[in-house]
This record gives structure tokens, sequence and C-alpha cells, in this order.
């Protein structure tokens, strides 16, 4: 079984490390892919990094765990929507299901404003980084949500205010799923606690689904 955890934006493959140090052991797959390596400078929108992801998750063998936070559970979710016979849980840590336009653009205000080395951590060139939250617009999941059927964890930090109403709208649009709260952790969980966090998704595994195990890096 292929466990497969799906960094944010402003993250890396790495962000996952400590999570995955603490993922106990079994008979399956770990990866944590880099969605941003590679990427095409000037081609970098929604619509080529799903499609990547797509690809990426199309060429494992047998069925997939995914765990994905904000931008990576956007995709997480997406996939899970386009290939429900592949995906056998999923995990969505600080996601949303549709996007909040408003706050994308003010976002994008204040990417316009900072200095281009600030986006260096993103992995990706500042004109970048807006031309793909300025492509996210017009995401909108909520028709196909409750034709999820895999074993599916919603996640939320208790400091994220603005995903909060998300995870409960997530938690009751997607049939049989469970809501959690992470606590001492804002947007970036898996940095901000990732001992409570691996312990969670440890125990998610463990009750809803087959165990993951053996460590890879993508």
């Amino acid at each position: 079984m292929n466990c497969i955890f799906v960094h944010g934006l402003g993250q890396n493959a790495a962000s996952w490390q400590r999570i995955i140090d603490y993922i106990e052991t079994g008979s399956h797959q770990i990866a944590s892919p880099d969605l941003f390596l590679s990427l095409e400078e000037g081609k970098v929108d929604y619509h080529h990094l799903y499609q990547r992801f797509y690809d990426y998750c199309e060429r494992l063998k047998g069925p997939v765990h995914l765990c994905g936070l904000s931008l990576g559970a956007i995709l997480s979710l997406n996939y899970a929507i386009d290939r429900p016979e592949k995906v056998q849980s999923l995990i969505l840590i600080n996601a949303q299901y549709k996007m909040p336009r408003f706050l994308l653009s003010l976002q994008n205000v204040v990417f316009r404003m900072l200095p281009s080395p600030v986006f260096q951590k993103m992995g990706l060139p500042k004109k970048d980084v807006i031309q793909l939250t300025t492509s996210m617009k017009q995401l909108d999941f909520s028709r196909e949500l409750a034709d999820i059927s895999c074993p599916t964890l919603i996640l939320c930090g208790e400091k994220d205010k603005p995903n909060k109403k998300a995870a409960e709208q997530l938690n009751s649009l997607i049939n049989g799923a469970s809501l959690k709260i992470i606590r001492k952790a804002g947007h970036e969980a898996n940095t901000d606690n990732p001992k409570e966090l691996a312990e969670i998704i440890n125990d998610f595994w463990n009750t809803s689904v087959s165990y993951p195990s053996k460590h890879e890096s993508v």
C-alpha cells in the first residue's frame, strides 16, 4: 500500500519528515513528493500542478492513502473525487473545498507587496505563486463531496481559525467522516505539532485502514 504525504504552499517534501519519523511500521510504502520540483516556470497553475500530482499517483501500483495539508489537501481531495477506486483513505488537514475568493484576492494583494526573496522558501518565484493562487479561485468541490466513500479524517489546527468552518463543513458533507482538532497547532500543523499529528494519523490508519510503514522519499 502507498501512503502519500502531500505538502502545502510554502512547504516541500521535507516538511513531513518529522511526521514520517513518528509513523509506526508495517508493510507499506510512505512517500512525500515535492510538488514544485521541476515545474516549468511560467506554467505554474492549479491545472498543471494537479495533472502532475494525478500522474504521480497513477504511476503507483495499487491503492493509495492520501494525507494532505492545505494545498496538498485540495489536491488529495480532487484526486479522491476523480479516482475513488484508487484512494483507500483520505486525511485532509486545514483544507478548503470551495475556495474563498475574497481571501485569495486579499492574499494576492499582500503577495504583490512582498519582496521576491520572501518567496524563495515556497520553492516558486513570486509571479508563479500569485499565478497559482489566482488559478484556484474557481475551485469548488461542493457537489462531489457526497460521493466520497473511503474512510476520511478531517483535521484542523486549533489556531487555524480561517479554516475551522471549512473543516466542520467537510465533516458534515463527507459521509462517515470524522473531525479532530490538533492542539497547539496553526495552519502548518505538520511542523507546529508533528508528534500529536503523527499520533492521530497512526490511530486513524490503525483503526480504519491497512497500516503503513516502509519509508520512501520521492
